[in-house]
């Protein structure tokens, strides 16, 4: 698959799920990539599996929520790369899982400045080198805008924002040739769920499986989405076969809601 072939993808949020597998399966479809996190020791486990695939990888220890270090980031992929063709905001700060009538409040600021402000400041950093390649901008959002459970209001308020951000984007950027899109994953059958999914069956006294089986059930393929198949989603999107695409979310979740 060679989507990509020629191109250069920044994906921040790098860790063991599906910032991974965006890089991958970016490189898979001919990318070099600008690989971001927090946590030094995970740039380098990723970037040396981006190279076994014959692509180059240039790894940036970031805080995207310090505008320094937001800056130096892009910095160091043009200088690397000469260009940017596609920004992955995959970045993601867990918000308060608790009512609204009792959240603290300064912890959804907080959630706020990775999770939609961090975003933005990225993309605003980009904008000229994307403007250059009539590139574009992949938001990872969440199935949490496909529903009102209580207790996941400000992981709502947080990736509503993100879309919103996303939807006028494309409007301000579309003139330069920019594309702005969202990718809405469900569950994610990466490491943390298996974690969950095997915390629950312990505590029910129950096979993992069981608990898998239970909540396959309920999406219409029966089964829960993987990293790479959600990663696939943004290489698409980051891809020529969308070159028409902006403005959008496009959910990946097996099937669990309509939209």
């Amino acid at each position: 698959m060679d989507l990509l072939t020629g191109k250069v993808v920044l994906v921040s949020g790098i860790g063991p799920g599906l910032g991974r597998s965006i890089a991958l399966r970016s490189a898979a479809a001919g990318a070099d990539v600008v690989l971001a996190a927090r946590t030094e020791s995970r740039l380098a486990e990723v970037a040396a599996e981006v190279e076994a695939l014959g692509r180059r990888a240039v790894s940036v220890p970031a805080d995207i929520t310090d505008d320094a270090s937001a800056t130096k980031l892009v910095e160091t992929a043009l200088s690397e790369f000469g260009r940017l063709d596609t920004l992955v905001n995959n970045a993601f700060a867990i918000p308060p899982i608790t009512d609204l009538a009792e959240v603290d409040l300064d912890a959804v600021r907080a959630g706020f400045e990775t999770n939609v402000l961090a975003a933005l400041r990225l993309t605003r950093l980009c904008t000229s080198a994307l403007a250059e390649s009539a590139g574009s901008v992949v938001m990872i959002n969440s199935a949490v805008l496909r529903h009102s459970r209580r207790t996941f209001g400000a992981y709502k308020m947080a990736k509503a924002s993100l879309l919103a951000l996303a939807q006028s984007l494309a409007s301000e950027l579309g003139p330069q040739g920019i594309r702005v899109n969202s990718v809405a994953p469900g569950y994610i059958w990466a490491d943390s769920l298996k974690w969950y999914f095997g915390y629950l069956a312990k505590e029910r006294g129950v096979p993992a499986e069981q608990v898998y089986a239970e909540t396959a059930e309920t999406i219409d393929l029966r089964r829960l989405p993987e990293p790479d198949e959600i990663a696939d989603t943004v290489v698409f999107l980051a891809s020529a076969l969308a070159r028409c695409v902006t403005g959008q979310c496009l959910d990946v979740n097996a099937g669990e809601y309509h939209h």
